[in-house]
């Protein structure tokens, strides 16, 4: 996938075979991503897997902060999952810079502090096992891994499942005064619990830098699921006088194909 020349064919073959044994059948390999860290990726997990497979996770995402994190800066991953994005920045920011990483699975928690130990870093991530809502009690229960190996925030609805049961802090309970207002960009990816993470922004918003970038995952369908609008969450930006725009995320290998160096 990653070092036979061209790429054809090999969508194919990841669609049809690959993609169900390294699920099915997982191996744990040491993988480096394309930005030079290296990880310890179990395939079961589809963000791993991609990883494994080839060196980058979200290109366009990826492409996105390259473009954006310049020494110096600093960047706050919130939904930080095994630390990809968090690395990522680490090796942008340099020495003079800083990452915050925010994670509320202990299981993807303990990945990322390994992670971040193995790396050769200039700037380490500093790390927190904390469960960004809104101040209400919800569980968190594992997504089942044959649709994509990542775990997702609901309200109780069943009895089995990884419960982490309390309320959680405001993300401006969470942040410094400083790390509010040095933030270069912030990313929010926690599985459909976007508007009440970042809600949790909305008191401080007027003290973020000007340049701030917030990059947010944002699916209606499960904010939905979680008495979440994706429209009031925009909302809350627009009138603040934030731009709104789109970054298309495809997870179809032959987008990771194409965007290989």
């Amino acid at each position: 996938m990653r070092y036979a020349p061209g790429a054809v064919g090999k969508s194919a073959v990841l669609d049809t075979d690959l993609h169900a044994e390294l699920r099915d059948h997982p191996v744990i390999r040491q993988a480096r991503a394309r930005f030079g860290a290296t990880f310890t990726t179990e395939t079961q997990d589809l963000i791993q897997r991609y990883t494994y497979l080839f060196g980058v996770w979200e290109p366009h995402l990826t492409q996105w902060l390259e473009r954006r994190l310049k020494p110096g800066d600093a960047f706050v991953d919130v939904g930080a999952n095994i630390g990809y994005y968090s690395l990522l920045a680490s090796h942008l920011v340099g020495e003079s810079g800083k990452v915050v990483s925010i994670e509320a699975s202990p299981r993807f928690h303990s990945v990322l502090v390994d992670e971040a130990r193995g790396q050769q870093l200039h700037q380490p991530a500093r790390r927190q096992r904390r469960d960004l809502r809104s101040g209400r009690g919800a569980d968190l229960h594992p997504r089942e891994l044959a649709q994509h190996g990542r775990e997702q925030h609901r309200p109780v609805r069943r009895r089995s499942g990884v419960h982490l049961r309390g309320t959680s802090p405001a993300l401006h309970d969470v942040l410094s005064a400083e790390e509010i207002a040095k933030a270069r960009v912030i990313k929010t990816d926690v599985e459909g619990a976007e508007g009440a993470a970042v809600r949790g922004l909305e008191p401080v918003l007027d003290e973020l830098c000007p340049d701030v970038e917030l990059a947010i995952e944002v699916t209606s369908q499960r904010m939905a699921e979680l008495g979440q609008s994706a429209d009031e969450l925009l909302e809350a930006f627009t009138k603040r006088g934030f731009n709104v725009y789109r970054l298309a995320n495809d997870y179809a290998a032959g987008s990771y194909h194409s965007s290989t160096p």
